[in-house]
């Protein structure tokens, strides 16, 4: 089973949380993802786009359990096990680690886009046979 998630950030408003001392946006990202980020143009609509990717694989994945319960509570969720990878060419992809990893549908497919003041991203994920043995297990 395929499912999309999709999710937009405003980027003004996510850059002035970014510089918030103790502001959640600091731990959500990979040492990777930080110093990959370091060095664009604009920095805070990089990382925008790479939270708008994290939330789009969250929708993506909660779409593929449509009326099952979720797996993980919302609040629960470690935004850091889901991180976005580029290869050498730029091209993006989601790497799953920990929990996540164990219970969650692989990412077959991410866009990132920013422009001006938004960010978007859309995840694609396929449940496959996972989300079958996940709940029979359960």
């Amino acid at each position: 089973m395929l499912a999309i998630g999709t999710d937009i950030v405003h980027v003004p408003s996510f850059a002035a949380q970014l510089d918030v001392p103790g502001s959640r946006f600091r731990a959500v990202f990979t040492d990777r993802e930080l110093r990959t980020c370091a060095f664009k143009p604009d920095r805070a609509a990089s990382l925008a786009a790479r939270w708008a990717a994290k939330e789009a694989y969250i929708k993506a994945w909660s779409q593929s359990l449509y009326g099952s319960p979720p797996l993980i509570a919302p609040d629960a969720v470690d935004f850091a096990q889901i991180e976005v990878v580029a290869d050498a060419f730029g091209r993006v992809a989601v790497v799953l680690r920990g929990e996540i990893a164990r219970l969650g549908p692989p990412a077959e497919s991410l866009s990132l886009s920013h422009d001006g003041e938004v960010a978007i991203a859309v995840c694609v994920v396929d449940a496959g046979g996972r989300r079958e043995a996940i709940c029979s297990s359960t």
